[in-house]
């Protein structure tokens, strides 16, 4: 049975989870039109996570994918926080804030037993991680509802080790990719490959199916990576100006840029590398950096002086995140976006 058909799908269309710049809204336009909408979760409590639920199967009866990160959350090293505040001093004095009142904080919290029993009255369709898998006793919760379990790869390696873990499918997410990488199993960057050289490999090494993701925003990306052995694709950064999204004013404009040409890894936002549209804080500090301490420490600094920078009209403490080929950005119905993927398809 193909992946689509396993998911309930009508089209091999994933909409990519994009916590920050998306709810309900978006997941359950993609599934309307017969793609698989995605609700981030990484920074919903599990209470918020509920509500949002609740809001979609109100207005859908299609499946969704419910996202998850799967990090180990980290020791506070109160060095690295020294070191961290005095590179982001000069940025707080410019806007006149005080970085020492600034709280250590997490911002992102991994899929645990309270977020799992927040999401067991849903038995949600399909339920998908980042960084890895949760533990073994969480992924069965998870299988006995009768979801499908998804995950990302950026290795060959990682696709094997999530196939020997019992996932149904691997998004193999290229280089390409906007915001945070899925690497789990190193933390060296040059292990990354192009979504298109990824993928063959990915494809050859496991049995499961594999979902292309990373630089494909057109309906010949969708076919070439068909060709290539995907069984679906995960599409980001096409949908950020849709109706539907809370894409913020700056990054939508930043995404209909020339500005949108020039991406990045970074950690400096969260403290995972992570592409994004380049700015002032990548340029002059990074992007990627020794001083920004583990993830997700580093978000609690930036908030500050994202809302200060904001509010005076600049994006250069916002996080734009971004993949390499922002090309189909437009402020569409996210409809529009999934049939325009989808052409030649049918």
């Amino acid at each position: 049975m193909s992946l689509t058909r396993q998911l309930g799908l009508e089209l091999p269309i994933l909409q990519a989870p994009m916590a920050g710049v998306q709810a309900g809204d978006l997941a359950v336009a993609v599934s309307e039109a017969g793609g698989l909408g995605a609700l981030p979760c990484a920074m919903l409590s599990p209470e918020a996570m509920a509500e949002e639920l609740h809001r979609i199967r109100a207005a859908t009866t299609r499946p969704v994918n419910v996202n998850f990160f799967c990090h180990a959350p980290p020791v506070l090293d109160e060095s690295r926080q020294v070191r961290w505040h005095q590179a982001l001093a000069p940025y707080y004095a410019e806007y006149g804030l005080d970085i020492d009142s600034v709280p250590a904080g997490a911002g992102r919290r991994p899929f645990d037993h309270a977020a799992c029993d927040a999401l067991a009255p849903f038995c949600p369709e399909v339920v998908s991680f980042h960084f890895g898998l949760p533990e073994p006793a969480l992924i069965e919760r998870v299988k006995g509802w009768g979801a499908k379990v998804l995950a990302s790869a950026t290795t060959v390696e990682e696709a094997r080790w999530l196939e020997a873990r019992g996932v149904d499918a691997v998004i193999a997410q290229g280089v390409e990719a906007g915001g945070h990488r899925g690497m789990f199993l190193s933390e060296d960057v040059t292990t990354q490959l192009g979504t298109f050289a990824l993928l063959p490999q990915v494809v050859a090494a496991v049995t499961v199916p594999v979902i292309a993701a990373g630089g494909i925003a057109d309906a010949r990306g969708v076919a070439a990576a068909l060709a290539l052995g995907a069984s679906a694709v995960q599409i980001g950064t096409a949908f950020l100006c849709c109706h539907e999204t809370t894409t913020s004013a700056l990054h939508r404009r930043a995404l209909m840029s020339e500005a949108a040409q020039h991406t990045a890894l970074t950690n400096l936002y969260t403290g995972r590398p992570a592409r994004g549209i380049i700015t002032r804080l990548m340029r002059e500090l990074g992007p990627l950096s020794d001083v920004a301490p583990a993830f997700p420490l580093a978000t609690a600094a930036i908030a500050p002086l994202r809302s200060a920078a904001e509010a005076a009209g600049s994006a250069d403490f916002s996080p734009l995140w971004a993949g390499q080929n922002a090309s189909a950005c437009r402020e569409v119905p996210a409809a529009e976006v999934v049939r325009a993927l989808a052409a030649g398809l049918r």
